[in-house]
């Protein structure tokens, strides 16, 4: 599992990803997701995911719709206008930080 740290830092940029791919998602579904594809190393807690939730909508990037599932209401957030946006410019500028860190380190690719 990774640092708190990291996954901080790269927390908005996933979920705007995600809901970028994925249309609209609610909070347990993304824990699960990233969880699955991740194997595991990166995993989101209630604690950082919900408050991150809350500021990218109060940012206006993420909108809500709530849905009765099961007796239960269920909170769904979806990308905005100005969310679709942000998440692509958020993914490119992650990218270039990935390859500045790779330069920093003197980091090579794995080849298999």
């Amino acid at each position: 599992m990774y640092s708190r740290e990291l996954v901080k830092g790269t927390l908005q940029t996933v979920i705007l990803r995600l809901l970028r791919e994925r249309g609209r998602m609610y909070g347990y579904e993304m824990t699960q997701h990233v969880k699955e594809v991740s194997d595991g190393k990166y995993q989101l807690t209630e604690g950082s995911l919900y408050p991150t939730l809350h500021k990218l909508e109060k940012e206006g990037l993420l909108g809500t719709e709530r849905e009765l599932v099961g007796g239960r209401t269920r909170k769904y957030y979806r990308l905005t206008e100005k969310g679709k946006v942000a998440a692509g410019s958020r993914v490119e500028e992650f990218q270039d930080f990935l390859q500045t860190m790779q330069r920093i380190l003197d980091l090579k690719p794995d080849v298999k």
